[in-house]
């Protein structure tokens, strides 16, 4: 799923990203590096895998960059 970097922390390595219908959605350090980055800037075209929670909500297990 393609989604648009919103945040980042460069020091957590978390930050959110925004779906296509503008929704956002957290990401912690464990799956920023899981993608293989080493920095992510705010409107970023990148390539997300989401997974749900117990009670459903929904957040991202691998954030990297979009390559066409």
């Amino acid at each position: 799923m393609q989604a648009t970097a919103y945040t980042f922390d460069p020091q957590t390595r978390s930050g959110s990203v925004l779906l296509d219908d503008g929704t956002p959605v957290p990401f912690g350090a464990d799956a920023f590096d899981a993608g293989g980055l080493r920095l992510l800037r705010a409107g970023q075209r990148v390539r997300i895998e989401l997974a749900a929670t117990d009670s459903g909500e929904r957040h991202v297990t691998l954030v990297t960059l979009q390559t066409f």
